[in-house]
């Protein structure tokens, strides 16, 4: 069976090809019906279809429209018009085709061909990884989901792009900028003086929030996740590695309904407070925010499940707590080692998937006795060197003393608190001053003049 495969022709369909390029070279409007599709030389199995396709994108580049006339002299100048089956061929386009309005049609069937044609790549390259005896089969197993997210992530396959593409969407990216004038530019963190500064969390970064233990963190990613998902409806995924999912809830609804979080714990809610549950209740259970609890969750795991988020609830930004927490395949290393590869591996996966990955990440401890720096970060260097943003909370103790020395430590319920950008690969760095709310575990702005 194997071998009657690898015998066939890989699957593809000249006359369809020929209708996709007749249609462009007979209407300028249909370069942009293909451009939307993201229709790519590659795409097309024929070698003189590649060349001609092409020939029209290029002419397209620079503003000219693709006929036979032109198409025929762009080859030539590439040298290439031989090869594209010369200048008869290329007239001939025209007259295989019934409308060239029906170009959607021909190019998504082209593209189709195509998505065929790349996974059979794919199944060649499992066959060959599962008889490699130096890859674990979670290995393969991650590549393979990889492989496969690149060819359903809107139908195209990342490859190398020559530099005048990336230029054409750079310019038209800040061209859109210019026109909203809106300086955040990715995600806002709903902290206005952090969005001054980082213009938002932005697709493809890795980003890191650090502090000691019960500085507050969880709180912060929470905060950041329910602004996104309850106020600005954008799909969010919050995977926890140490509360459950019922506490998270917990937590976000003792911030977002400003009840006592102790209260919603222990059950002695106050007059009103269970008002202001049911009121808070509609805007949590519409939102689009995802909890995934999976304790001892391994990278590997991280990964695929991030994947299907991504793919099936088209999820805009990940949050993870934390990153001390993600288990490595490989028990043999030391953790020094399985945090950086840990840490490489989700940049790679912010990139991969093009939205931002927000870690969580422990300090260590001698953090408490001074102002913490990147130096600081638990585990691995690698850390500091991957991330894209990091960002620190760092605060006094959280408690006071009454006048006699003897008597019990009172907790603060407001407690001061800056968050140092300490990292920002393309950005300032700074302080934004906030403030916790200790019973409803909940961050605010202090001021609008933060220190830069």
């Amino acid at each position: 069976m194997a071998q009657a495969v690898k015998d066939k022709t890989p699957p593809h369909d000249q006359e369809l090809e020929q209708a996709t390029l007749g249609s462009l070279l007979a209407d300028k409007d249909a370069v942009d019906a293909a451009t939307q599709l993201h229709l790519r030389k590659d795409d097309f199995y024929s070698r003189a279809n590649i060349l001609i396709y092409d020939a029209i994108m290029r002419l397209d580049a620079r503003g000219l429209r693709a006929d036979i006339q032109t198409v025929v002299q762009e080859l030539k100048q590439m040298g290439k018009l031989d090869e594209a089956g010369g200048a008869s061929y290329i007239s001939s386009l025209t007259t295989l085709i019934p409308s060239s309005a029906n170009i959607e049609y021909y190019a998504q069937m082209v593209k189709n061909y195509s998505l065929k044609r790349s996974l059979l790549n794919v199944a060649s390259k499992i066959a060959v990884n599962v008889y490699d005896e130096s890859k674990d089969s979670k290995e393969v197993l991650d590549n393979v989901q990889k492989d496969i997210f690149r060819l359903t992530d809107d139908g195209r396959v990342f490859s190398a792009r020559k530099i005048g593409e990336v230029l054409k969407e750079t310019i038209d990216l800040i061209d859109t900028v210019m026109k909203l004038k809106d300086p955040i530019t990715g995600i806002s963190s709903g902290f206005d003086r952090l969005d001054q500064l980082t213009s938002g969390f932005q697709n493809g970064e890795f980003i890191i929030i650090a502090a000691r233990p019960s500085v507050g963190k969880t709180a912060l990613a929470l905060n950041m996740a329910a602004y996104m998902a309850f106020h600005k409806k954008i799909s969010t995924a919050f995977f926890s590695l140490e509360m459950s999912n019922i506490a998270l809830v917990q937590r976000l609804i003792s911030s977002e309904a400003s009840v006592r979080a102790q209260n919603l714990r222990t059950g002695f809610l106050g007059t009103g407070d269970y008002g202001k549950i049911i009121n808070c209740m509609s805007t949590i259970y519409e939102s689009p925010l995802y909890i995934i609890d999976i304790p001892n969750m391994e990278i590997m795991d991280l990964r695929t499940q991030a994947r299907k988020m991504r793919m099936q609830q088209e999820v805009k930004i990940i949050f993870v707590d934390y990153l001390g927490l993600i288990g490595h395949g490989d028990k043999s290393m030391k953790r020094y080692d399985q945090v950086s590869e840990i840490s490489r591996s989700l940049k790679s996966l912010a990139r991969e998937l093009n939205i931002p990955i927000v870690v969580l990440c422990q300090l260590t401890r001698d953090a408490q006795w001074e102002v913490p720096t990147l130096a600081h970060l638990r585990d691995s260097g690698s850390i500091e060197q991957d991330a894209d943003l990091v960002l620190i909370l760092n605060r006094e103790q959280p408690k006071k003393r009454k006048k006699d020395e003897n008597e019990p430590i009172t907790p603060v319920d407001n407690i001061p608190t800056d968050l140092i950008i300490a990292k920002q690969r393309n950005g300032p760095t700074g302080v934004v001053k906030l403030e916790m709310l200790t019973k409803y575990a909940k961050f605010t702005s202090l001021s609008k003049t933060d220190n830069v």
